[in-house]
């Protein structure tokens, strides 16, 4: 019997932007899933964000207001430590039993999968989407190559018929916004109008941990 997927999408969304509602959208609906979208609170790969979990969530609320497939999940905010990923799957694995999980991930990201702790582990919990972009396929590893060729499939109802273990292609519209570049024009008191969700615009305070 299959079940409606729970994607997750996360990231430090320092600070969420219209590319990364755009994708998680678009996998939203190839799935027909849940889409959650959970801000990091010490990334392993890389730098603290700038801004701080409370308003780095106080900025994904305004920017989720009033549309029905993605929704905030902050569990990672509530643990000390680095996020591991691999931590939060096998909790929501606890909490949704035999309900397919899919994590999402970009192209770049899934080459990286190796580098992360205990990365094999996430096949046991857990479906990966991998968001990719028309006409671009990603380079990888011999190691990561043998571990996926034996779980890659673009059959959506099979994903939807298991918990875990499937290695899905989703070909999603990328839009190159880069956060960093947001942050920058926000410190040179610039207005990213079009970059960043408008919820994010009607309270001016959200931003303010970009200006200088």
């Amino acid at each position: 019997m299959s079940a409606r997927p729970l994607a997750i999408f996360g990231g430090t969304f320092d600070p969420v932007h219209i590319g990364h509602l755009t994708v998680a959208w678009e996998a939203a609906e190839l799935l027909d899933a849940e889409v959650r979208l959970m801000p990091a609170n010490v990334p392993p790969h890389r730098a603290a964000p700038l801004a701080s979990a409370a308003e780095r969530v106080a900025m994904l609320r305004a920017a989720l207001a009033g549309q029905p497939r993605l929704v905030l999940d902050a569990r990672e905010l509530e643990r000390d430590g680095p996020s591991y990923t691999i931590d939060t799957l096998i909790e929501l694995r606890a909490e949704q039993n035999d309900r397919p999980l899919v994590l999402l991930l970009g192209a770049d990201a899934f080459a990286g999968l190796p580098t992360w702790h205990c990365w094999r582990e996430l096949f046991d919990v857990a479906h990966i989407g991998v968001l990719s972009r028309p006409g671009v396929p990603a380079v990888l590893s011999d190691e990561l190559l043998h571990e996926v060729v034996p779980r890659r499939s673009d059959d959506v109802d099979a994903l939807r018929g298991q918990p875990a273990g499937m290695v899905i292609e989703l070909t999603v519209t990328p839009l190159e916004i880069s956060a960093t570049r947001i942050r920058e024009l926000l410190a040179a008191g610039r207005d990213p109008r079009y970059l960043l969700p408008t919820g994010l615009f009607d309270t001016p305070a959200l931003l303010a941990p970009y200006r200088d």
